[in-house]
């Protein structure tokens, strides 16, 4: 592995450049769990409501498919 230099960013105490690739880097390792926790979960309750808009419109059409039906048993069809 090369010799990294490393800098510290002002104002940031949990932050470093790297010298020789000037990328950021972060080393509050907790930071970095809860970060991947909320977006674990943000993911988890967006599948979550996309799978309950799915179900309210098969509701809808099964409902909408009812009505129909019932129209047409009333109508002696």
């Amino acid at each position: 592995m090369s010799n990294q230099q490393y800098a510290k960013v002002e104002g940031h105490p949990n932050l470093l450049r790297d010298l020789t690739t000037n990328a950021i880097i972060n080393t509050d390792q907790l930071s970095s769990d809860q970060y991947t926790i909320l977006k674990n979960k943000k993911s988890q309750e967006k599948q979550k409501i996309e799978k309950l808009s799915s179900d309210i419109e098969d509701l809808k059409s099964s409902v909408s498919e009812i009505k129909t039906l019932l129209r047409s048993i009333l109508n002696g069809s």
